[in-house]
């Protein structure tokens, strides 16, 4: 049986992402699975959005739905001791190592799942991941210049937010999207039907002033 070919545009600072990573074992019969590093600060920034941490009622919502989610899911899930944190030295650092999904276990695992900073506890990190000196590594400039380019194309095409699944072209964001991506991929004649084009044709009516 073909894979199909789908990319996961993905940050470790979502609390999101680790909830759906830990669900990607349901996928990897089907999917031939592409990791790609972003920065969310960066898909924000070329969108003119704001992160979910940043709306202080939104943040405290965010984080509760997270606690539940996990739950429901069982999934071993504690915030860290700070969020949002800087999670540029991690994903520079992945992107050094290929992107392993093993690599990619280990630090979702150690953020989410034991609620630890990877910034003031890095050395830990780097020491579960066996890595000795991490300076040089995430320091390459073809490593900088990766992590920039991921997410210059991931907004090229049409990414705002993480995690998103993309599939034959289409954008599923969020956790909350899994079933549909999961019935898209069993029905890809899904977006051809009559309502869904009338969504898609759906005019433009008040906006908002900025």
């Amino acid at each position: 049986m073909n894979k199909l070919p789908a990319r996961w545009y993905f940050d470790v600072i979502s609390p999101y992402a680790y909830l759906h990573f830990k669900r990607h074992k349901a996928l990897n019969e089907i999917l031939d699975i592409e990791y790609v590093p972003v920065l969310f600060a960066g898909l924000l920034k070329a969108w003119g959005t704001k992160g979910p941490a940043e709306l202080p009622a939104k943040r405290t919502h965010t984080y509760r739905q997270c606690v539940w989610l996990a739950a429901q899911l069982e999934i071993p899930f504690l915030m860290p001791p700070r969020h949002p944190f800087n999670p540029l030295q991690v994903l520079r650092l992945l992107i050094a190592r290929g992107c392993r999904p093993s690599d990619m276990e280990v630090v979702f695992d150690f953020i989410w799942g034991a609620g630890r900073d990877p910034e003031t506890e890095g050395d830990a990190l780097l020491e579960i991941l066996g890595v000795v000196d991490s300076t040089a590594v995430i320091g390459e400039p073809a490593v900088k210049t990766q992590l920039l380019k991921n997410t210059a194309h991931a907004v090229a095409r049409g990414v705002w937010g993480v995690p998103t699944f993309e599939i034959k072209g289409q954008l599923f964001w969020g956790l909350d999207t899994f079933d549909w991506m999961c019935a898209f991929i069993d029905e890809p004649t899904l977006f051809d039907t009559a309502g869904m084009r009338r969504a898609d044709a759906t005019g433009v009516g008040v906006e908002r002033r900025q």
